[in-house]
């Protein structure tokens, strides 16, 4: 059975998508609410876990989505950048390392 992923949804705004673009990774925002892009960053298990102790804040929604919310803005900023910088969604085992 493959492993269960739980997104951490980062809303793109303009200058977002300008630096993601500039990466030549604005392909991987999907459009949402009213032409809100936005990327998604897929923690498994046990970065979930960490997460969601290492954040007091965040949540974990069982019921609907799967999703990790409530990140602290810094957060998410962090792992966008990352993203950036990497090249790549799969990013949080080197965040929760540096954080």
């Amino acid at each position: 059975m493959a492993e269960e992923k739980y997104p951490i949804n980062i809303w793109v705004n303009e200058e977002r998508y300008e630096k993601l673009k500039n990466a030549g990774l604005a392909d991987m925002c999907e459009e949402m609410l009213a032409g809100m892009k936005v990327i998604r960053v897929y923690a498994n298990d046990a970065q979930k876990d960490k997460i969601l102790a290492r954040f007091p804040t965040a949540k974990f929604d069982a019921s609907t989505t799967k999703s990790i919310e409530l990140l602290p803005r810094d957060v998410k900023d962090k792992i966008f950048d990352k993203v950036v910088e990497k090249q790549s969604i799969d990013v949080l085992d080197e965040f929760l390392n540096e954080y």
